[in-house]
């Protein structure tokens, strides 16, 4: 699943930069997000070290985000940022649903108030610049209804909803593609691979965007 995922991604960020008359690269990178999102939200389940599954993702976002600025003078927030608020809502979701306490409720309505304010409310106070985070706040949420699920099917059907309001709310054309991806997930069998790839994703990641963007400065 993972390989995949990183496959389209990668055809997604070459068509955007590199080749953006091929409309088939994009078609094909509207399939990573939906299973990245689905794997994230898995992570997120059974890792047995939650603190250090967060800040590793926040982590490198962050890099990424350091980077983004000093070469590109951009405040756009990457996946990595979007993934990180999606599992800080599941853990506080996961702490309300455990807890069953009004103060675990008042983490968790505090949680979503932050991160809406953050995906939804500061590029209102940042107009001049291009601050966003990567596929707004039902991006955010996709990996938080694939938790919400007890078994595959009710993941991937609470996996609509959000995909749905990223259909009609997104910039590109293709993004109903994105929901070819969830045929993909139905042939997840919730083990892991026999190759060992806990932490592809996050050296291959800003390894490609860097590979891509010096790509593209020399045509």
């Amino acid at each position: 699943m993972k390989i995949i995922a990183l496959i389209a991604m990668t055809c997604d960020h070459i068509g955007f930069q590199l080749f953006p008359q091929y409309a088939f690269l994009r078609w094909i990178g509207r399939l990573a997000f939906p299973i990245f999102a689905y794997m994230i939200a898995e992570g997120a389940t059974y890792t047995r070290n939650r603190l250090r599954y967060f800040l590793g993702m926040f982590g490198l976002g962050f890099v990424c985000q350091a980077v983004y600025f000093f070469a590109m003078d951009s405040l756009y927030q990457c996946i990595l940022i979007t993934f990180s608020l999606s599992v800080l809502l599941i853990y506080a979701m996961d702490y309300a649903m455990q807890k069953r306490n009004p103060e675990a409720w008042l983490i968790l309505a505090l949680s979503f108030l932050a991160v809406f304010f953050l995906v939804e409310g500061l590029p209102l106070l940042l107009p001049n610049t291009d601050y966003d985070v990567d596929y707004g706040i039902w991006g955010v949420l996709t990996p938080v209804f694939v938790f919400l699920g007890s078994k595959k099917y009710h993941k991937l059907l609470l996996a609509v909803i959000p995909l749905a309001f990223l259909c009609f709310a997104g910039g590109l054309d293709c993004q109903w593609m994105a929901f070819f991806a969830l045929l993909i997930l139905a042939l997840y069998n919730g083990k892991r691979g026999k190759l060992k790839m806990k932490n592809l994703f996050y050296i291959y990641y800003p390894l490609h965007l860097v590979v891509i963007y010096g790509l593209s400065l020399i045509l």
